[in-house]
């Protein structure tokens, strides 16, 4: 059997797939009354990943009406990583099994797991985005907070699932107060 080489994930890479898989895919899945929101692209801060205002990524990511933006994680806050709260855990079994050698493989196995993802496991995952969220705005930023949990599946279970959480009004203005101090 004949193997690709793994190319090296350098910022033309990243964007070339930006730019020709990942817009176009959100683009043809997402619905025509929604075109014009905001649609955040959240990465992480790995040395390959683009800038925000990049120029050629921006010039796609707004044909159509569309208003794609990046925005990175903050540094060092692998709770607010949507994927690292939860996809990735979802697919690494997957990838165990599937064991791929190369690139193609690799891409082949990581579109299967999201084929299989169920829209459950991602509610869940991003109710704990926002919980994570709320959490670190309670403690100003820091990381030194602990998760409470919901109970997601017997809400799930007894039909009132929220698909937001509330923060309440006197933590936003902590923050705020919080944040005018800081300058």
């Amino acid at each position: 059997m004949k193997t690709k080489a793994v190319a090296a994930v350098t910022k033309d890479v990243v964007r070339s797939g930006l730019i020709e898989k990942v817009i176009p895919a959100i683009q043809s899945k997402w619905p025509r009354s929604s075109v014009g929101e905001t649609i955040y692209i959240q990465q992480d801060n790995a040395r390959p990943h683009i800038k925000p205002n990049d120029a050629e990524f921006h010039e796609a990511a707004t044909r159509n009406g569309f208003d794609i933006r990046l925005t990175n994680q903050p540094p060092n806050s692998p709770d607010l990583n949507v994927l690292n709260l939860g996809y990735f855990n979802a697919i690494q079994s997957l990838q165990h099994q599937e064991a791929p050698r190369t690139i193609d493989q690799l891409m082949n196995a990581v579109e299967k797991s999201f084929d299989k993802l169920s829209s459950h496991k991602l509610d869940s995952v991003f109710l704990s985005l926002q919980a994570c969220m709320v959490e670190v705005m309670k403690v100003n930023g820091g990381n030194n907070y602990k998760l409470l949990h919901i109970r997601k599946p017997q809400l799930r279970r007894d039909g009132v699932l929220p698909s937001q959480l509330e923060c309440g009004r006197d933590v936003v203005e902590n923050v705020l107060i919080h944040l005018q101090n800081q300058v």
